[in-house]
Parts: structure tokens; sequence; C-alpha cells
């Protein structure tokens, strides 16, 4: 039905206040027969918290079931032109780009959240209905790029 697409790291403040609702968007997206990979573009954290056996310790640890993939070079990250983590793409079947932001509207306080932009959209992507809000900010922290 399509793909979602994650940039994340491990150690990010809005990572860590946003890992439920990742892991809950992806789980939601699983269920919809859509595809999830989460990318860690971090390049400037290899060498520490953001290296590739952090990263395995940490999706064993968040029990992620969707691949933890490592960005080298910040090739996908650039592409994406993906500037935070976590920052979201959805695509549909064609591999159309529909949706691209935040998970939700508040990144600090999900007691807070008024409208859930990434579950909306793909609700109203498999509904065959426009997505209505297409494109989100979205507040996280900067992908660390190697110098």
């Amino acid at each position: 039905n399509g793909l979602l697409v994650i940039f994340g790291s491990n150690n990010c403040m809005y990572m860590v206040k946003n890992q439920k609702r990742i892991i809950d968007i992806a789980t939601y997206a699983r269920k919809k027969n859509l595809g999830v990979v989460i990318l860690n573009s971090n390049e400037g954290n290899r060498a520490s918290d953001d290296s590739y056996q952090a990263m395995q310790q940490y999706a064993a640890a968040q029990g992620y079931k969707w691949p933890y993939c490592l960005d080298s070079n910040n090739e996908l990250a650039d592409a994406f032109k993906a500037s935070r983590s976590p920052e979201c793409y959805l695509f549909n079947g064609k591999s159309i780009l529909v949706y691209h932001g935040a998970i939700d509207d508040n990144p600090i306080d999900e007691s807070r959240v008024n409208r859930r932009h990434l579950q909306e959209a793909i609700n109203e992507l498999l509904s065959n209905k426009d997505i209505l809000i297409k494109e989100s900010r979205s507040i996280g922290c900067s992908i660390e790029r190697k110098n």
C-alpha cells in the first residue's frame, strides 16, 4: 500500500519523547500493509551514540519490528532533504510522496496532541482520499552530518 520512512536516531530528546508514538505509528502502518523503515543519518555521531552497534542495541531495546538502517554519508537524508529526527515521509503504492513532516502537532507533550498528522495521512491514503495536510513542520534534533 505504500512506504513510511522515518529519519531517526538513538539519543535525540525528541526521539526519546516520541518513541512510543514512533512505535505506535510504525505498528499501525505495518498493520495497514505499509512498509516501514527508520533511517539513522547521524553520520557525525557514528563513532559514539549512533554507531551501528549502538543502533542494533537501540532497535532491540525498543522492540523494533521493522528495519532500522544506517544511512552512510547522509546519502538518503540528502536525497530526501531531511534535516531532523524524527522526520516522516509517507509514500503511496506508486512511490509518490503524499505526506512529509511530523507525527503529530505536539512533539513535546503527547497529552496535548490535537491532530495526529501521520495517522490521518495514512487513513486518507488507504481510503483513496486526498491528503488534507500534505506537509507539516517537523520539530526535532538536527541530523548530524559529517564535517
